[in-house]
């Protein structure tokens, strides 16, 4: 993965539109789940994904081909959502109704692996109260919980992500943990 995307990095700094859509394809995914977990919105979360490859597009020239490049554009993809969440007045809910769907909310939307109807309301269930403890965190903490825990990246990596001290990432990590502990503690 590293050589595919150590090649098609040189290849889209050079000028090749075709490498450059080949990254793209290759984290559009990631950067969009990275984003709809931080902001909890679907609408939102496809603008992030734009906005991120725009400002990739944009400053290629400025990749510094030493760092991974899933770290540089991880790193793009969180401060938008960060800048998006500070803007943010109100804010939005898995557990809202969809506007345009009576009666569904966005935990329904979230695909399953599991075959019965009892291991499906279990897991939405147990999903709903985590997504709902990660989104109650202040935001210094929900990024930290979410590039280590859903996006499963490393203290590094999330160190280069945010550009902060790994000592501070680990802090966060245990902060967010045990406040997580606490609010899902009685529950689970």
């Amino acid at each position: 993965m590293e050589n595919l995307e150590g090649r098609l990095t040189k290849l889209a700094l050079k000028g090749d539109q075709r490498a450059f859509a080949e990254l793209v394809e290759l984290y559009k995914d990631k950067i969009y789940h990275l984003a709809y977990r931080m902001l909890n919105n679907r609408h939102e979360a496809e603008d992030i994904v734009q906005e991120t490859f725009l400002r990739v597009y944009r400053n290629l020239d400025r990749y510094d081909d030493k760092q991974k490049f899933s770290t540089w554009i991880y790193r793009i993809g969180t401060n938008l959502c960060i800048d998006r969440l500070r803007k943010r007045k109100p804010t939005y809910s898995l557990d809202a109704e969809m506007n345009d769907q009576e009666g569904i909310d966005g935990y329904s939307m979230i695909p399953s692996d599991n075959v019965t109807p009892e291991t499906e309301l279990l897991l939405s269930e147990t999903q709903s109260l985590i997504y709902e403890a990660i989104d109650s965190l202040p935001v210094k903490y929900r990024s930290v919980m979410i590039l280590r825990y859903l996006q499963d990246l490393s203290l590094q990596e999330i160190s280069d992500v945010l550009d902060m001290p790994v000592t501070t990432i680990k802090t966060r990590v245990h902060r967010g943990r045990e406040f997580l502990r606490k609010k899902l503690g009685p529950k689970m």
